[in-house]
């Protein structure tokens, strides 16, 4: 296969300086006079280029075609670098290669958790990231108005509330379902900690998710309650655990595979809220095939890619009614001719979804 160039873009090192004040506009007369390096406008901040020779017919990123490079994937993020299992047992600590890190990229870093990468093996415990592969089924967020990818190249999201410390918030189930389902994932809703309380409170919010369409399994991780059916769900394939500090994805994890042993932390009695025990992303292996990836707790989910007018088409049970509203742009907020808002005050919509929408619609927190 032949070479090829690509032209990528990178970071610039430093922005352009200010430019100075009281600058008179040119006639077009004056633009004919100008140098030939001169330029009427800035350039950007990522206008800076780098050829890379490459053999991929998509053009990705590679130095050369080179037999010793070794295919590994992503266990966790670390620093600066990141733990690469190479497969057989052989886990590297790596270093990312510098042209990956100026890449330009809309995301906080270049790599995450569950990348698949080419690696340069350097000794039995270290290597360097040369290459990242095309990534699929991305959950991600936006933190200070960037991409924050959580997970890559996985499967489904299961989804953990717990059904008392934390208390549950549909909300940001809400929020997580929307986020899943535009990275083309499948969302799985786990209720964990359901021995501490009677099932029959549930059962209300359960139903709500259950008559939509999702998967929900009410489960315990101390009585094993809803287990074989989450071993089931998660048998081979690759799952990242999403939810709020506390609701107990590491002791589910360690349910499922007692031989991970994987630290826990109790919910705090004075906020009733849980501590960080995952700091970062983290793949695990199943025996019985497959993955789980532990994602770090968060409290607040702020969706990325997806703007207030599609937030509708998320929420499946509107999708009937929305052609009984008056008006083709309808918010189903302010407006009184709405057909959504009728079914609202049917029952044909919960409420507390219709609420949960509104947040999300009107940019409110959690």
């Amino acid at each position: 296969m032949s070479k090829r160039k690509t032209r990528v873009d990178l970071r610039k090192n430093r922005v352009n300086a200010p430019r100075r004040r009281n600058l008179k506009p040119l006639d077009e007369n004056q633009l004919d006079d100008l140098a030939a390096d001169q330029r009427i406008s800035g350039k950007g901040r990522l206008t800076r280029r780098r050829t890379i020779i490459s053999s991929a017919e998509d053009g990705s990123l590679r130095e050369a075609d080179d037999p010793s490079l070794v295919p590994g994937r992503v266990l966790s993020p670390r620093g600066g670098g990141c733990l690469v299992d190479l497969g057989a047992g052989r886990i590297l600590e790596c270093a990312i290669r510098q042209v990956l890190k100026d890449m330009a990229v809309e995301g906080r870093t270049v790599i995450a958790a569950g990348d698949r990468v080419l690696v340069r093996q350097q000794d039995d415990r270290q290597g360097v990231i040369e290459r990242i592969e095309p990534r699929t089924g991305i959950l991600a967020r936006k933190i200070r108005g960037q991409k924050h990818v959580l997970v890559t190249n996985v499967d489904q999201v299961l989804i953990v509330g717990s059904a008392v410390t934390p208390k549950l918030k549909p909300s940001l189930i809400d929020r997580y379902l929307i986020s899943i389902i535009s990275g083309n994932l499948r969302p799985i809703i786990c209720i964990n900690k359901v021995d501490l309380v009677d099932l029959a409170e549930l059962q209300p919010v359960v139903g709500m998710y259950a008559q939509l369409g999702y998967e929900v399994i009410p489960c315990s991780a101390r009585s094993g309650q809803g287990l074989s059916r989450l071993k089931h769900l998660l048998k081979g394939k690759a799952t990242a655990l999403a939810g709020q500090s506390g609701v107990g994805k590491s002791s589910l994890i360690n349910t499922v595979e007692p031989s991970l042993n994987i630290r826990t932390l109790e919910v705090t009695e004075e906020t009733g809220k849980g501590q960080h025990t995952t700091t970062s992303a983290r793949l695990w292996p199943l025996s019985m095939g497959g993955w789980v990836i532990d994602t770090p707790g968060i409290r607040q989910m702020d969706l990325w890619n997806v703007i207030p007018d599609e937030i509708q088409a998320y929420f499946i049970e509107f999708h009937p009614f929305v052609r009984e509203c008056q008006y083709a742009n309808c918010t189903h907020i302010h407006e009184t001719d709405c057909g959504v808002k009728r079914a609202v005050a049917r029952g044909q919509i919960a409420r507390q979804r219709f609420a949960s929408y509104c947040r999300i619609r009107l940019g409110d927190g959690d």
